[in-house]
């Protein structure tokens, strides 16, 4: 027997709980999640995933490093704000902030504060402007949140923190508490100015790079060519275009001309001669700067993360060679993989970073020729332990690709 009165209250309560959650600000744990992790993205025809474990596995997999990251690197800088720990002294650069900012819009859904974090990490980096754009990011802070080594930007943490900043907009919206996609507008106009060579339409170091030789040098870890394109379609700006087309050049020049057997690139790039060729010893961070070292071995995440999505195939040659040749050098055991390889393909690291091994999970990930090969590197990867930021963050990223979980603007 129905008791009178139990369906109008029931009606009554739920609407008085819609009418709650629409008012709701937009950083409360209710805020709309459109696109919720997992995602499973359909990536561009014949490309692969690992299949020797199911979707469910890889999924589950994700989380558990997201949670480790989370509890090792995610921390509160004061009343409304959250850094990256990027090392033991408790300092933080824009890159690892950069970093955070996806990790948390990306896994926004199964983690329930997400949001927050985002939000609280998008203050940080409002109250950190650089000293020549205001939109930009200073480049790094101490563990008292104050600027040091120069308040002026790097371009990859400003690169990140405006994509994270338009997919946001894709995942809450911009009528909350933050308008992301005015924020995000905002710093990729500023990145344009500041960033951007617009002579050479190359990607400068950061904004601070306006000049000598350092004007037109370029940091290949920085080609986040899915960023870019980002870019344009946000703004509707032609230049990005430019951009973009500048820099799968480089790739190819650069390919062609020094890494024909290994498809390796360097850490720097320099114009000179009329060409872009790899920089000297020395020529910013140290005796590698010309080798396939901590920043380039990034470049297989970031270069084909873009194939995946658009199916762009400017690079396709270069990342073919690339497995093809890392493969060989391995016997196909990432545990060989090496932290620092010349371009020509001679060993002088030691180290089996997940830095470098877990971006060619990405780059295998082309072909089916690469099945068995991407297979051993995702359980490489998914079973290896903590390292420190850096390794940990670019494994992250890399199995969020390689399970499908990646997705664009």
């Amino acid at each position: 027997m129905r008791k009178p009165g139990k369906h109008k209250w029931n009606a009554i309560s739920i609407i008085t709980f819609c009418l709650a959650l629409f008012l709701l600000p937009a950083g409360s744990a209710f805020a709309a999640v459109n696109k919720p992790f997992p995602q499973h993205t359909a990536y561009t025809a014949g490309t692969i995933k690992p299949n020797h474990v199911t979707q469910t596995v890889m999924d589950n997999a994700v989380k558990t490093k997201w949670d480790a990251w989370k509890a090792a690197y995610l921390k509160p800088a004061g009343t409304g704000k959250y850094y990256v720990k990027y090392n033991a002294a408790g300092e933080t650069v824009s890159e690892a902030h950069g970093y955070g900012m996806l990790f948390t819009v990306l896994m926004a859904g199964y983690d329930t504060n997400a949001q927050t974090y985002f939000n609280g990490l998008y203050n940080y980096y409002t109250a950190h402007p650089s000293s020549i754009n205001s939109y930009l990011m200073a480049w790094k802070q101490n563990s008292s949140f104050q600027n040091i080594e120069g308040d002026d930007s790097a371009a990859d943490g400003d690169m990140d923190i405006a994509y994270a900043l338009l997919l946001a907009h894709k995942q809450w919206g911009s009528t909350g508490t933050v308008n992301y996609l005015q924020a995000a507008t905002n710093i990729i106009n500023a990145i344009m100015n500041n960033d951007i060579n617009q002579s050479q339409w190359t990607i400068r170091l950061g904004d601070w790079a306006s000049s000598g030789t350092y004007n037109t040098a370029t940091r290949t870890s920085d080609f986040m060519l899915n960023h870019l394109k980002g870019f344009k379609a946000a703004t509707g700006d032609a230049r990005w275009q430019s951009v973009i087309d500048k820099t799968y050049s480089i790739i190819g020049s650069l390919y062609t001309g020094y890494s024909s057997t290994t498809g390796l690139l360097p850490d720097f790039s320099v114009y000179s001669g009329g060409v872009y060729k790899p920089a000297a010893a020395n020529f910013l961070e140290d005796a590698n700067d010309g080798h396939y070292n901590y920043n380039a071995c990034r470049t297989p995440w970031r270069i084909t993360t873009d194939y995946l999505l658009t199916g762009d195939n400017r690079a396709l040659a270069q990342l073919t060679q690339l497995n093809s040749w890392i493969k060989t050098k391995t016997g196909s055991n990432p545990a060989n993989i090496v932290d620092g390889y010349k371009l020509g393909g001679t060993t002088f690291g030691s180290y089996n970073s997940g830095a470098f091994y877990a971006p060619f999970g990405v780059s295998a990930m082309i072909s089916s020729s690469n099945q068995s090969w991407l297979n051993a590197l995702w359980t490489h990867t998914a079973g290896s332990g903590a390292e420190d930021y850096y390794e940990d963050s670019i494994k992250l990223f890399s199995m969020i690709v390689m399970s499908g979980n990646w997705w664009a603007y």
